[in-house]
C-alpha cells in the first residue's frame, strides 16, 4: 500500500509539506550500504568522542575522572543514537523524494534534542565545562554521522517501468 499526502488529515499537510514529506520516495539504499554506512559513523563518532573527552581532561586536568568522559560511559549511547540514525534512513528515503533534506531537519532536531540532557545535568550542578565538551561530542557525532550515512548509503532513482 502506497501512502499519499491525501491519506492523511488536511490540517497536517502543512506541516508534513514542511518536512518535505511527500510520499514520493526514491528507492531506499540497500540493507548492505545502510549497515556499512552506519559501522562507519560509529567508529569515526567514537574516535572523535575519545578524543573531544581526552581533550577535555587536557584543558580542564580536574575533570579528569568525570564520569562521562569515561569510553564506555559515552560509547554506549553513541552507539545506540547512531544505529538510530541507521534504522532512519532507510524509512526518511521511503516517504520523502528529499530525502537528504528531511534526513538534515531530523538531525537538527535530533541534536538539540540531545542538548536536553547536557542543560539538565548542568543545572544539577555538573561541572560546566564538562557539559560544554559533552555538547561538542554532540555537535561532532552529527557532523560525522549526516554525511558518512548519506554519501556511503545513497538513495537511488526509482527504476522506470
Amino acid at each position: 500500500m502506497q501512502l499519499s499526502l491525501e491519506q492523511f488529515p488536511e490540517f497536517l499537510h502543512p506541516v508534513l509539506k514542511s518536512f518535505d514529506v511527500d510520499f514520493a520516495p526514491q528507492r531506499p539504499p540497500s540493507t548492505l550500504q545502510v549497515a556499512v554506512a552506519t559501522v562507519v559513523a560509529i567508529v569515526l563518532s567514537l574516535i572523535a568522542d575519545w578524543g573531544l573527552a581526552r581533550l577535555g581532561m587536557a584543558v580542564y586536568p580536574d575533570q579528569r575522572n568525570y564520569q562521562h568522559f569515561q569510553f564506555g560511559e559515552y560509547a554506549k549511547l553513541t552507539i545506540i543514537g547512531i544505529l538510530g540514525a541507521g534504522v532512519a534512513w532507510p524509512i526518511v528515503a521511503r516517504i520523502s523524494s528529499k530525502a537528504k533534506r528531511l534526513y538534515f531537519k531530523l538531525e537538527v532536531i535530533v541534536v538539540i534534542v540531545t542538548f536536553l540532557p547536557d542543560v539538565a545535568i548542568w543545572l544539577l550542578g555538573q561541572p560546566a565545562n564538562a557539559v560544554f565538551v559533552l555538547v561538542w561530542m554532540h555537535l561532532a557525532i552529527a557532523v560525522i554521522t549526516y554525511p558518512v550515512i548519506v554519501i556511503l548509503a545513497p538513495v537511488r532513482a526509482q527504476r522506470r517501468g
